[in-house]
């Protein structure tokens, strides 16, 4: 066996899986989501909905991978180059849309500690403006504006 069919059987071998995982995912998930279904219908459906995107995410980093292995290892040539680099870009959208819909933002935006208070809150953790009368008066202390 030549290092040529090696790496070629290593890359379908991480194609298999990365479909198997995608197909093992969908089985489990619709089993988990039909087994929760009578309890909590919407709730249950947005667990479905992240176990696949999950799944679906996890795959298709595995399918990638079996293309770098295979156009890399084998025929590094630029029109292979670009097939994979087409590929990759396709799929690397495909899996960042999946992560917006997941996460409900954008990758780069970190979600707020949960200690932190959001910056519209007092100190009191209620609203800016929030419980107070028209016309209340606001007093400037060291540590900036308060409503009384």
């Amino acid at each position: 066996m030549t290092v040529a069919e090696l790496v070629e059987l290593i890359g379908q071998g991480v194609d298999v899986a990365g479909v198997a995982l995608i197909a093992t995912g969908l089985i489990l998930t619709t089993i988990r989501y039909l087994a929760r279904l009578r309890g909590q219908a919407t709730r249950s459906y947005q667990h479905y909905r992240e176990g696949l995107g999950r799944t679906l995410l996890l795959g298709l980093e595995f399918l990638v991978a079996a293309d770098v292995i295979r156009t890399v290892a084998i025929t590094p040539t630029f029109q292979s180059l670009g097939i994979l680099a087409s590929i990759v870009a396709i799929r690397t959208f495909l899996s960042w849309s999946l992560e917006v819909e997941l996460e409900g933002r954008l990758p780069w935006q970190r979600s707020r500690p949960s200690a932190a208070p959001h910056p519209a809150e007092s100190a009191t953790g209620r609203e800016e403006g929030a419980g107070r009368e028209e016309g209340a008066e606001r007093q400037v202390g060291a540590d900036g504006p308060r409503r009384w």
